[in-house]
């Protein structure tokens, strides 16, 4: 607990004042995750990322992660991020071939998805960040953390039904519901210190499907590391694992939290 107390202060201090920043350290802030969480993704596979196939799939996820507000990078090519994607798809199908299957079609399957599962939350998380404000960054991380303690604790109090024990064993219906109140109880003391802009109705709804969905993000990453039979998604961050193992709810909770504003 103690290391994982000093992991947490230490990042909180790097990654805040960054956060809160904003513009272009911010933009390579979440670049720098982001590949590390690729990285991580790949390498529960057995890929890794210095290879053809790892590169490539770097290269997509830097293409996904371009904020609307830079898109004209590629767009003055003449290109959309579909197109590359689409190429992408097929250089992955090529390398089968020329590999003689030794990098089949699963392999690119895998990569390619966990572009997209890498991608479209750290691509929210920048939208989010520098077109609707910091303020609900902040709220994001908030309900998550709001959702994880609720959750931890009511588990252990009142915790008895197994809420999906072949995925996380420790997890309990009663702490998945004590996580979702916790979070609407934390989001509706936010509108007294920040401007959400969402009344209060609104916001506890809002609220609660994304703690729900911040829990099911937890435990889509638990499933995969219990699928490829690895504790956690890397070691950067002593007791705390990787960064797949920080941000697996924030790739569910802060599309969603896109679509939904």
């Amino acid at each position: 607990m103690k290391q994982r107390i000093i992991t947490a202060v230490v990042a909180a201090a790097i990654f805040l004042p960054i956060i809160i920043f904003g513009e272009t350290p911010f933009i390579i802030l979440m670049y720098l995750i982001a590949s590390i969480s690729l990285y991580e993704a790949l390498k529960m596979k057995g890929q890794w990322i210095l290879t053809i196939p790892g590169l490539l799939s770097l290269a997509l996820l830097w293409v996904f992660l371009i904020p609307t507000e830079t898109i004209g990078i590629i767009s003055d090519f003449g290109y959309s991020k579909i197109e590359l994607a689409f190429l992408a798809v097929l250089l992955f199908l090529t390398y089968t071939v020329a590999t003689k299957n030794r990098f089949n079609f699963e392999d690119a399957a895998f990569s390619l998805l966990s572009v997209l599962y890498v991608g479209i939350g750290f691509y929210y998380f920048m939208e989010i960040r520098l077109e609707e404000g910091v303020q609900f960054v902040f709220y994001a991380l908030f309900i998550i953390w709001a959702t994880d303690s609720g959750a931890y604790f009511i588990g252990r109090a009142m915790g008895k039904k197994k809420l999906w024990p072949e995925i996380s064993p420790n997890k309990t219906i009663e702490g998945f519901i004590g996580g979702i109140v916790c979070a609407v109880i934390v989001g509706v003391v936010m509108t007294f210190f920040t401007d959400l802009d969402m009344s209060i109705p609104k916001l506890v709804i809002v609220t609660a499907i994304l703690s729900v969905f911040g829990q099911v993000g937890d435990l889509v990453e638990s499933a995969l590391k219990r699928h490829y039979k690895v504790k956690d998604s890397g070691n950067l961050l002593p007791g705390h694992g990787g960064m797949l193992d920080r941000f697996d709810s924030l790739l569910f909770v802060l599309p969603l939290l896109h679509f939904l504003l």
